[in-house]
């Protein structure tokens, strides 16, 4: 679909060349449509060599288990946006321990995908009945038997197998930067 109108003033949007890319750029303000993105993030939360599973009970991927997981918010940090989904799909209140794995898929709308090693905190796995109808930790024995979406089964081997602590918030950085959600090795 190509943009036809300035998201930022409404004018009528031109193909140009930008940087050697033709691009849609605005006829009347600097604006420029650099593409279509979209990033999700999903949470690893293992507790006693299980990890949290959920089944969709939508599509995409409706009756595959996966680990809890969505998409950010505008204005919403990443660190808030798996809390809050891990917590409204399956019950379960984690904290953020590292980025330990990405996706990076190049489609229509490019998507990326950040994987988050969880520190469980408490609950116990209840589904929210929309989005996912089942939820519960799993070891891979049980996993065997389940219908564990592909992509997940790379995030639980990351999970359990896993030889680096990822990318950890960086609280106290050198300098201020107010706003950022940093993360380092």
């Amino acid at each position: 679909m190509e943009v036809k109108y300035c998201s930022s003033c409404g004018s009528e949007m031109e193909t140009r060349d930008v940087d050697g890319t033709a691009r849609r750029a605005c006829t009347a303000c600097s604006f420029v449509h650099w593409g279509n993105y979209s990033i999700g993030v999903g949470a690893l939360v293992v507790k006693e060599d299980k990890v949290l599973l959920v089944r969709r009970a939508q599509e995409p991927g409706k009756g595959y288990w996966t680990n809890p997981g969505g998409y950010i918010e505008q204005l919403e940090p990443i660190e808030e946006t798996i809390r809050r989904e891990v917590l409204e799909e399956s019950g379960i209140e984690a904290t953020v321990r590292s980025v330990v794995a990405l996706r990076d898929q190049p489609r229509n709308i490019h998507n990326l995908y950040v994987a988050f090693s969880m520190e469980y905190v408490g609950g116990q796995p209840t589904p929210d009945g929309v989005e996912v109808d089942a939820a519960g930790f799993y070891s891979l024995q049980e996993m065997e038997t389940m219908n564990v979406a592909p992509f997940t089964k790379w995030l639980v081997d990351v999970a359990l197998r896993g030889k680096s602590e990822g990318l950890i918030v960086d609280e106290n950085p050198v300098v201020p930067l107010t706003g950022y959600g940093l993360f380092r090795v």
